[in-house]
């Protein structure tokens, strides 16, 4: 079982690191889109709604992968 405990865990640290990508990634896209002479805000507010919902995502994954330690 040890074995396949720490595959998840890679996979999941494969997958937190994509998605810590994808935000940064989306910083620079709203960035540009607010910086462009005619910005549109739908599409601002659409990956602002984006970075958020893959903020908790990676707050959850994190969560999983470090367990909390009661003091």
């Amino acid at each position: 079982m040890y074995l396949r405990d720490s595959v998840d865990e890679a996979q999941m640290r494969v997958r937190l690191d994509g998605m810590r990508v994808e935000h940064r990634d989306l910083d620079d896209a709203i960035a540009a889109l607010i910086l462009s002479p005619v910005p549109d805000q739908l599409q601002i507010a659409r990956l602002k709604r984006r970075k958020l919902r893959l903020r908790d995502e990676i707050a959850a994954c994190e969560d999983m992968l470090i367990p909390d330690i009661i003091a």
